[in-house]
């Protein structure tokens, strides 16, 4: 069991009052993690700490930077197992998922570290004669992030690193899933040696989660919040920095579509959506929820995804590797079983999977026949199902890709590049993937969503626009003539 207290001003403290909180393992049901359930004043002071490092944090050279981020993402690699560990007995993940969240968090640390020497300007021409006019990037101060438990190494790093890199001090909000996790992820950068109180890490109740968001959102200090999370809370973020009028940067739920085309590489396409739609048990924002199928083609793609998943291992990840392990909770279970019984109630057909399980164990769900009239096709299950959609072109295949409130990630698998290209254009996502699954990242690219599915860009320069300030400054060299 893990105890777990706050990192203020790179100091191990407990929350006022001594409070703490469990988080439960999910298959046990055994406290994996006694955690620090920080007050107001636990999110004020580490607000006051990150404003106090600020001003030696932001004037460090961008060498400097660069070099104690590296040496962070080094650290962090070399904490692996302690990580993946945590994330199996807080998440109930499989090991190799874990060791794949450390692998990724460091590549998005090295990423931010290249892109400090990246946070340039530029000189706008001005028709004021003897005017020189730059547009200049500069740190903006305290940024806030706040991560979820799904990813929680990739998504927990990628809340802070950029801002770190573009010279702010950050606080982390821990997700009260996995706390241990996430407080781990400041120790990390503490012994990297960035300085104290340029990293701070609170973890709170789930009960106190409101306060404790409002406190630090509404910190005078804290200049930029993004979060990562479920849509319904992330309007919650929004309109509580809408309040405090402090820019913030959301990426939300998705229920992306995977569009298998006539002319598609059927093998491929049904690898692509394994993958895509369990890999971590679905519990990803680009899961492949729904495939889109021409229906020339849909016979052949369900038999081979339905013979694919069944033979996908599953069982306690404590006890070897697996596939498909532990999802986070029971909620998970119950809700994922809802939908999949009004659908059959509809008309919908279960092609594998779909009994009852009696722990948080589950094994993939495919369902044929869904249709745009049921909840299985509009609500994001967030769990190891994918539904099959069957139509008629590839123009029906974009309408019903397009009729959902979500748009993050999204699929097409056709051997027409031109025709796919074409078609990619026409979705609402953020994100479109020819020939290749729904899941998938990189820390250079544009990460983020439309619609539901939030707003913003994580991820190189895309990045470094969210977490600096854009100022106009002029030099006027010559004498400048006045009307009056």
């Amino acid at each position: 069991m893990e105890d777990v207290k706050l990192l203020i001003g790179d100091r191990d403290v407990a929350a006022r009052g001594a409070a703490t909180f469990k988080r439960l393992n999910p298959l046990s049901g055994e406290v994996a993690t006694t955690a620090a359930a920080a007050q107001v004043e636990d999110a004020v002071a580490a607000a006051e700490a990150a404003a106090k490092a600020f001003p030696a944090w932001s004037a460090l050279g961008p060498t400097a930077r660069r070099a104690k981020l590296n040496k962070a993402a080094d650290l962090l690699e070399a904490r692996a197992a302690q990580f993946a560990t945590l994330m199996m007995a807080e998440t109930g993940c499989t090991n190799g998922w874990g060791h794949f969240n450390v692998h990724f968090g460091a590549m998005i640390l090295r990423e931010a570290a290249a892109m400090t020497t990246q946070i340039t300007g530029e000189v706008v021409p001005s028709d004021v004669p003897g005017m020189m006019a730059m547009a200049i990037r500069q740190p903006v101060g305290v940024c806030l992030g706040i991560a979820p438990w799904n990813a929680p190494v990739i998504l927990g790093v990628r809340s802070i690193a950029m801002p770190l890199a573009c010279g702010n001090t950050v606080v982390l909000k821990a997700s009260e899933v996995c706390p241990a996790t996430h407080r781990l992820i400041g120790s990390v950068l503490k012994e990297a040696g960035l300085g104290e109180g340029v990293v701070n890490v609170i973890t709170h109740d789930a009960k106190d989660a409101a306060t404790v968001s409002e406190a630090l959102i509404g910190h005078p200090a804290v200049r930029r919040v993004n979060f990562t999370g479920s849509s319904r809370v992330g309007r919650i973020v929004a309109q509580t920095g809408a309040k405090y009028l402090k820019p913030v940067l959301l990426e939300l739920g998705g229920k992306a579509p995977l569009l298998v085309l006539e002319d598609a590489d059927i093998d491929a396409a049904v690898s692509a959506t394994v993958f895509g739609a369990f890999a971590n048990s679905g519990q990803i924002c680009m899961s492949t929820e729904r495939v889109i199928v021409h229906e020339k083609v849909a016979d052949e793609f369900a038999a081979k995804l339905a013979k694919r998943v069944a033979g996908l291992p599953a069982g306690d990840p404590r006890e070897g590797e697996v596939v498909l392990g532990s999802v986070v909770g029971r909620p998970t279970v119950d809700h994922v079983e809802k939908l999949v019984a009004a659908a059959v109630a509809q008309g919908a057909k279960v092609l594998v999977g779909g009994e009852k399980s009696s722990s948080t164990l589950m094994k993939g769900v495919v369902v044929d026949h869904v249709t745009q009239k049921m909840a299985l096709f509009r609500e994001e299950t967030f769990g190891p199902h994918v539904s099959i959609i069957r139509v008629k072109s590839a123009d029906e295949a974009v309408a019903v890709a397009n009729d959902t409130e979500y748009g993050l990630s999204s699929a097409i698998f056709t051997r027409d590049i031109a025709k796919g290209l074409e078609l990619a254009k026409r979705i609402d996502a953020g994100i479109t993937h020819i020939n290749s699954p729904t899941v998938q990242d990189e820390a250079q690219m544009p990460f983020g969503g439309v619609k539901s599915s939030g707003y913003g860009r994580f991820g190189g320069r895309a990045g470094i626009a969210e977490f600096t300030e854009l100022r106009w400054i002029t030099i006027q060299t010559t004498p400048r003539h006045y009307p009056f």
